[in-house]
């Protein structure tokens, strides 16, 4: 009798902890799906496989661009990459995701963008097929656009 009353007890406890948990936990809006995959071309700077990769914090989100397809010209500093990311809405228009956040990169290393800064609504729905990405080095712009739609689908904002 006494085993159950201390399981019992136990239980309890566990599931009062659960439940505050629950009760202070941020709310967290989410980003649907977190990360997708394009084919990107870039010109003559080359072009291939890409993957994005979108995090949301209400109206805020970020977006951050990797490519092992894509390489560094040159070696490139911390932040000295000029970039932005325009994405097509579902709705109608573009949202632009912008920023000068970059690793430093060695000549050949993978390009890396991001995290690049935007404004999202609710429900909005975003695709990089027919936007593009916009980088700028030591006074060049390079444009690279996605070749087809992302994969498994556009950015749905909660």
């Amino acid at each position: 009798m006494r085993a159950r009353r201390i399981s019992t007890g136990a239980a309890m406890a566990v599931g009062a902890l659960a439940a505050a948990s629950l009760a202070f936990a941020p709310s967290a809006l989410a980003v649907t799906p977190q990360s997708a995959t394009i084919t990107a071309d870039c010109g003559s700077f080359g072009g291939g496989g890409a993957t994005l990769t979108a995090t949301q914090d209400g109206t805020s989100a970020t977006i951050t661009l990797t490519s092992s397809a894509i390489t560094a010209p040159i070696a490139l500093s911390q932040d000295s990459i000029s970039s932005t990311l325009t994405m097509v809405k579902a709705s109608g228009g573009t949202t632009a995701f912008t920023g000068t956040k970059n690793p430093a990169m060695a000549a050949g290393d993978p390009v890396s963008v991001g995290p690049l800064s935007g404004t999202v609504a609710s429900g909005d729905s975003l695709e990089a097929n027919g936007g593009s990405l916009q980088m700028t080095v030591f006074g060049i712009t390079i444009t690279c656009t996605a070749t087809g739609p992302q994969s498994p689908g556009p950015f749905v904002f909660d």
